[in-house]
């Protein structure tokens, strides 16, 4: 069975004045066999505290709750719905836009993860020597190299006619 989510309409003053809130059930975090288990008993705590941690501004109505029913105990976290998603159209960017948009998505992503963590703890764990930078260095190398294999490969299946690609763009 899947987990439960509700799309709740609440009315203020009168019909004018909605607030559509989404309830989402929250389960255990699927790294938690790998890992320790999460220090919050409520799942949909768990889930609102990693959306705090990693956003630099949350939903004011972002919170939690638990129901008692009788398949037991299960956790949620509320949110405003906000039907105003959008994705970026990456396949009709330009390499100029594209990479712009790599480096917000990187910029973001990295911002995300040093909220997360405890700076002082990860700079002691790094230490003062630059061997982390060196092997982070390493690794970009050893990246950039992949993907100039794997660009190849795919430019060669394309000229093989293996696929199909619209060069034109």
């Amino acid at each position: 069975m899947g987990t439960r989510a509700w799309i709740v309409l609440l009315l203020g003053r009168d019909a004018s004045d909605p607030l559509v809130l989404q309830v989402k059930e929250a389960q255990r975090s699927v790294l938690e066999p790998y890992t320790a288990r999460a220090k919050q008993t409520n799942q949909g705590r768990r889930v609102v505290d990693g959306q705090r941690l990693m956003q630099a501004a949350s939903d004011v109505l972002l919170g939690w709750l638990h129901t008692d029913d009788p398949d037991g105990r299960r956790d949620y976290y509320v949110r405003q719905l906000w039907d105003a998603k959008a994705s970026a159209p990456i396949e009709e960017m330009d390499a100029t836009q594209l990479r712009h948009y790599g480096e917000v998505c990187g910029w973001t992503l990295a911002r995300a993860h040093a909220r997360t963590g405890d700076r002082e703890a990860i700079a002691a764990y790094l230490g003062a020597r630059d061997r982390f930078d060196r092997a982070l260095a390493e690794f970009a190398e050893i990246y950039a190299d992949q993907n100039e294999r794997d660009h190849a490969a795919l430019a060669a299946a394309v000229m093989a006619g293996t696929i199909a690609a619209d060069l034109d763009r």
